[in-house]
């Protein structure tokens, strides 16, 4: 039998898209900087996972809320990057 790879989370599609949404649609990334990218994402992504869950800890709470989600922001991101992170967070949960 054939062992199945570990899952990696990816995400070159949505980085794609958005490169692709928000500035001309003919530029292209290189493979090198698409890892790089997916990398950050990656990262980022388990430092704000890591902080919210220990909030949840601390708070003895059951459930993660949006309000854990934007404290996590807070304390993972520095100064202004953490109020636009919060704000684009906000929005995009309002627009589903």
């Amino acid at each position: 039998k054939r062992k199945k790879a570990a899952a990696s989370n990816t995400y070159k599609r949505y980085i794609l898209k958005v490169l692709r949404s928000t500035t001309h649609e003919d530029l292209k990334i290189s493979a090198t900087a698409m890892d790089i990218m997916n990398t950050f994402m990656n990262d980022m992504f388990e430092r704000l996972a890591r902080e919210a869950a220990e909030l949840v800890r601390r708070n003895k709470a059951a459930t993660l809320s949006s309000k854990d989600i934007q404290t996590a922001c807070k304390l993972a991101l520095p100064g202004q990057l953490s109020q636009q992170a919060v704000v684009e967070g906000q929005r995009a949960v309002a627009r589903f």
